[in-house]
This record gives structure tokens, C-alpha cells and sequence, in this order.
């Protein structure tokens, strides 16, 4: 089994977001929640913690983020 780009999806305090998802991207979330906890031997995690984990996932790989972030605090005066 391919492992997958996410790992165990932590519980902590949320914040509420509303949202509405394609039927699809719901389907494709469960099951990617359903195969996750397979793979980490947990419990399926609720999608609105799996969707958390993702987009942190994304922030903290994303390398274009990361340079221009960079590059903002560097011409930010006084930072």
C-alpha cells in the first residue's frame, strides 16, 4: 500500500468554518479518511479534522508559501 502524504490527524480545539463540498470531494475525503486510519491504525477520523490536517499539510510543504512568506517579512520595516 502506497503511503500516503498525511499522518495521523491530531484532535485539537476548532475553530468553526462552514463549508459546502462536492458530493465527489466528499466521497474521495471519506474514503481517504476511511484508507488513513487503516494505514495508521486508528480510528476514522471526523472529515472536518482530516480537512484541517490537509490544509496544514499544504501550508507547511507548499515551498512557494514558504518564499513568499520569506520575502514579506524581509520587506516588512521594523519586523
Amino acid at each position: 500500500m502506497s503511503k500516503l502524504k498525511l499522518g495521523a490527524v491530531i484532535d485539537e480545539k476548532p475553530i468553526k468554518v462552514s463549508l459546502e463540498l462536492p458530493a465527489a470531494l466528499h466521497r474521495d475525503l471519506r474514503q481517504y479518511a476511511e484508507i488513513l486510519a487503516q494505514q495508521e491504525g486508528v480510528a476514522v477520523a471526523e472529515l472536518e479534522k482530516l480537512i484541517l490536517a490537509m490544509a496544514q499539510r499544504f501550508i507547511q510543504t507548499d515551498r512557494g508559501f514558504a518564499r513568499a512568506r520569506r520575502d514579506r517579512t524581509e520587506r516588512t520595516p521594523g519586523s
